[in-house]
């Protein structure tokens, strides 16, 4: 398994993945939204997880914040604005080799910190970040 920074708008695993996690059925929107990640790298990254047989198999986009991060106490902050790891390959690491590589990202922006947040009744978001030592604050 390897993690790698997108840099292709039209990557199919990325965008499979990123409709799966919040069901956009608008795919303008989705597009705007890939290629303002790609355009602006001092702002925004997205890592792709690999199978060894090629497979993207998870993907998290990140940002860098500079307006109140829940948690964080300094600013700028590196924020975690969505991860997704395919269902077969869930409880392997992949979450936590993305997390790690986000945070790679925020501190080579001069962050301290990497903010995340789930919905209330999100419960496997919950627990995926208690797994990867998460405190909420």
């Amino acid at each position: 398994m390897e993690v790698r920074q997108l840099s292709d708008p039209a990557d199919a695993d990325w965008l499979e993945m990123r409709g799966a996690l919040w069901d956009r059925a608008d795919e303008a929107e989705t597009a705007a939204a890939v290629r303002r990640v790609v355009a602006e790298p001092t702002r925004f990254a997205a890592f792709l997880a690999v199978s060894s047989e090629g497979q993207g198999v998870g993907f998290a986009e990140v940002s860098v914040r500079t307006d109140y991060v829940n948690g964080c106490k300094t600013s700028p902050a590196a924020f975690l604005e969505g991860i997704y790891v395919r269902p077969e390959f869930r409880r392997r690491g992949v979450a936590r080799m993305l997390c790690q590589a986000a945070q790679r990202w925020g501190r080579d922006k001069g962050c301290a910190e990497l903010g995340s947040d789930a919905l209330i009744d999100n419960t496997a978001s919950h627990g995926m970040h208690r797994a990867l030592g998460s405190r909420r604050r």
